[in-house]
Protein backbone atom coordinates (compact mmCIF):
# COMPACT_ATOMS: atom_id res chain seq x y z
CA UNK A 1 0.00 0.00 0.00
CA UNK A 2 1.26 3.46 -0.93
CA UNK A 3 2.23 5.72 1.99
CA UNK A 4 0.51 9.09 2.26
CA UNK A 5 2.85 12.09 2.08
CA UNK A 6 3.39 13.84 5.40
CA UNK A 7 1.13 16.88 5.58
CA UNK A 8 2.36 20.20 6.86
CA UNK A 9 0.42 21.48 9.89
CA UNK A 10 -2.33 24.05 9.31
CA UNK A 11 -1.69 27.68 10.15
CA UNK A 12 -2.62 28.88 13.62
CA UNK A 13 -6.28 29.98 13.27
CA UNK A 14 -5.72 33.21 15.23
CA UNK A 15 -2.84 34.17 12.97
CA UNK A 16 -4.90 33.22 9.90
CA UNK A 17 -7.79 35.38 11.14
CA UNK A 18 -5.48 38.34 11.72
CA UNK A 19 -3.98 37.92 8.23
CA UNK A 20 -7.48 37.72 6.73
CA UNK A 21 -8.31 40.99 8.48
CA UNK A 22 -5.23 42.58 6.92
CA UNK A 23 -6.24 41.28 3.47
CA UNK A 24 -9.72 42.73 3.98
CA UNK A 25 -8.25 46.07 5.04
CA UNK A 26 -5.93 46.07 2.00
CA UNK A 27 -8.90 45.23 -0.24
CA UNK A 28 -10.85 48.23 1.07
CA UNK A 29 -7.83 50.52 0.77
CA UNK A 30 -6.68 49.42 -2.70
CA UNK A 31 -9.96 48.72 -4.49
CA UNK A 32 -12.63 50.47 -2.44
CA UNK A 33 -14.41 47.12 -2.11
CA UNK A 34 -14.47 44.40 0.50
CA UNK A 35 -14.18 40.67 -0.08
CA UNK A 36 -16.91 38.40 -1.42
CA UNK A 37 -17.41 35.52 -3.82
CA UNK A 38 -21.09 35.17 -4.69
CA UNK A 39 -21.11 38.19 -7.02
CA UNK A 40 -18.22 36.73 -8.99
CA UNK A 41 -19.86 33.32 -9.17
CA UNK A 42 -23.09 34.98 -10.33
CA UNK A 43 -21.14 36.71 -13.12
CA UNK A 44 -19.50 33.44 -14.17
CA UNK A 45 -22.93 31.77 -14.22
CA UNK A 46 -24.40 34.66 -16.22
CA UNK A 47 -21.54 34.30 -18.72
CA UNK A 48 -22.22 30.57 -19.14
CA UNK A 49 -25.97 31.18 -19.54
CA UNK A 50 -25.18 33.91 -22.09
CA UNK A 51 -23.29 31.36 -24.18
CA UNK A 52 -26.30 29.01 -24.24
CA UNK A 53 -29.28 31.38 -24.15
CA UNK A 54 -28.28 34.99 -24.85
CA UNK A 55 -31.86 36.17 -25.40
CA UNK A 56 -32.83 34.83 -21.95
CA UNK A 57 -29.98 36.83 -20.43
CA UNK A 58 -31.10 39.99 -22.22
CA UNK A 59 -34.70 39.56 -20.98
CA UNK A 60 -33.84 38.74 -17.35
CA UNK A 61 -33.01 41.88 -15.37
CA UNK A 62 -30.56 40.28 -12.90
CA UNK A 63 -28.65 38.53 -15.69
CA UNK A 64 -28.81 41.45 -18.13
CA UNK A 65 -27.19 43.69 -15.53
CA UNK A 66 -24.13 41.42 -15.59
CA UNK A 67 -24.04 39.97 -19.12
CA UNK A 68 -26.74 41.61 -21.24
CA UNK A 69 -26.04 42.99 -24.71
CA UNK A 70 -22.33 43.36 -25.43
CA UNK A 71 -21.27 43.31 -21.76
CA UNK A 72 -18.47 40.95 -20.81
CA UNK A 73 -19.49 39.37 -17.46
CA UNK A 74 -15.89 38.30 -16.84
CA UNK A 75 -14.60 41.87 -16.99
CA UNK A 76 -15.01 42.39 -13.25
CA UNK A 77 -12.58 42.25 -10.36
CA UNK A 78 -14.74 39.71 -8.46
CA UNK A 79 -14.30 37.10 -11.21
CA UNK A 80 -10.54 37.48 -11.08
CA UNK A 81 -10.55 37.43 -7.28
CA UNK A 82 -12.31 34.05 -7.38
CA UNK A 83 -9.77 32.74 -9.89
CA UNK A 84 -6.97 33.93 -7.60
CA UNK A 85 -8.55 32.32 -4.54
CA UNK A 86 -8.95 28.99 -6.37
CA UNK A 87 -5.40 29.08 -7.72
CA UNK A 88 -3.98 30.16 -4.35
CA UNK A 89 -5.91 27.44 -2.53
CA UNK A 90 -4.67 24.81 -4.98
CA UNK A 91 -1.06 25.96 -4.65
CA UNK A 92 -1.41 26.00 -0.86
CA UNK A 93 -2.78 22.45 -0.99
CA UNK A 94 0.13 21.34 -3.15
CA UNK A 95 2.68 22.93 -0.83
CA UNK A 96 0.97 21.41 2.22
CA UNK A 97 0.75 17.99 0.49
CA UNK A 98 -3.05 17.93 0.87
CA UNK A 99 -4.17 17.65 -2.77
CA UNK A 100 -5.88 14.33 -3.51
CA UNK A 101 -9.16 13.04 -4.84
CA UNK A 102 -11.29 11.75 -1.98
CA UNK A 103 -14.80 11.81 -0.56
CA UNK A 104 -14.95 12.36 3.19
CA UNK A 105 -17.99 10.91 4.88
CA UNK A 106 -19.20 9.06 7.93
CA UNK A 107 -18.95 5.27 8.16
CA UNK A 108 -22.69 4.70 7.59
CA UNK A 109 -23.18 6.99 4.57
CA UNK A 110 -22.73 5.98 0.96
CA UNK A 111 -20.59 7.99 -1.41
CA UNK A 112 -23.68 8.72 -3.52
CA UNK A 113 -25.62 10.10 -0.53
CA UNK A 114 -22.64 12.20 0.57
CA UNK A 115 -22.35 13.77 -2.89
CA UNK A 116 -26.12 14.30 -3.10
CA UNK A 117 -26.19 16.07 0.26
CA UNK A 118 -23.17 18.22 -0.72
CA UNK A 119 -24.89 19.17 -3.98
CA UNK A 120 -28.16 20.05 -2.21
CA UNK A 121 -26.25 22.03 0.41
CA UNK A 122 -24.36 23.94 -2.28
CA UNK A 123 -27.59 24.84 -4.05
CA UNK A 124 -29.19 26.05 -0.81
CA UNK A 125 -26.13 28.13 0.08
CA UNK A 126 -26.11 29.66 -3.41
CA UNK A 127 -29.80 30.55 -3.19
CA UNK A 128 -29.31 31.94 0.31
CA UNK A 129 -26.36 34.06 -0.84
CA UNK A 130 -28.42 35.59 -3.64
CA UNK A 131 -31.39 36.23 -1.33
CA UNK A 132 -29.12 37.79 1.30
CA UNK A 133 -27.43 39.88 -1.38
CA UNK A 134 -24.05 38.41 -0.54
CA UNK A 135 -22.23 35.35 0.68
CA UNK A 136 -20.76 34.87 4.13
CA UNK A 137 -17.47 36.45 3.09
CA UNK A 138 -19.17 39.48 1.58
CA UNK A 139 -21.78 39.85 4.30
CA UNK A 140 -19.88 38.79 7.40
CA UNK A 141 -16.38 40.01 6.62
CA UNK A 142 -16.97 43.08 4.50
CA UNK A 143 -20.39 44.07 5.84
CA UNK A 144 -19.46 43.28 9.42
CA UNK A 145 -16.24 45.28 9.12
CA UNK A 146 -18.20 48.41 8.17
CA UNK A 147 -20.76 47.67 10.92
CA UNK A 148 -23.68 47.04 8.55
CA UNK A 149 -26.72 46.06 10.64
CA UNK A 150 -28.00 43.81 7.83
CA UNK A 151 -24.70 41.93 7.74
CA UNK A 152 -24.75 41.37 11.48
CA UNK A 153 -28.36 40.14 11.28
CA UNK A 154 -27.33 37.83 8.44
CA UNK A 155 -24.54 36.30 10.51
CA UNK A 156 -26.83 35.77 13.50
CA UNK A 157 -29.24 33.95 11.16
CA UNK A 158 -26.36 31.84 9.76
CA UNK A 159 -25.30 30.78 13.25
CA UNK A 160 -28.89 30.07 14.33
CA UNK A 161 -29.49 28.00 11.19
CA UNK A 162 -26.25 26.14 11.73
CA UNK A 163 -27.18 25.21 15.27
CA UNK A 164 -30.68 24.12 14.22
CA UNK A 165 -29.36 21.90 11.43
CA UNK A 166 -26.33 20.54 13.29
CA UNK A 167 -28.09 17.55 14.87
CA UNK A 168 -29.88 16.19 11.77
CA UNK A 169 -26.85 16.79 9.52
CA UNK A 170 -24.48 15.26 12.06
CA UNK A 171 -26.23 11.93 11.51
CA UNK A 172 -24.68 11.95 8.04
CA UNK A 173 -21.24 11.73 9.67
CA UNK A 174 -21.92 9.10 12.34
Amino acid sequence: MKDKPIQKPYMNPYLAGALLGLVLFASFMLTGHGLGASGGLARITAGVVDLVAPRHVDRTAALAEMAGGDQNPYDNWLVWAICGVMLGGFISGLLGKRVRVETRMGPHVSTRKRWLMAFIGGILVGIGARLARGCTSGQALSGGAVLSVGSWAFMMAVFAGGYLLALPVRKLWN
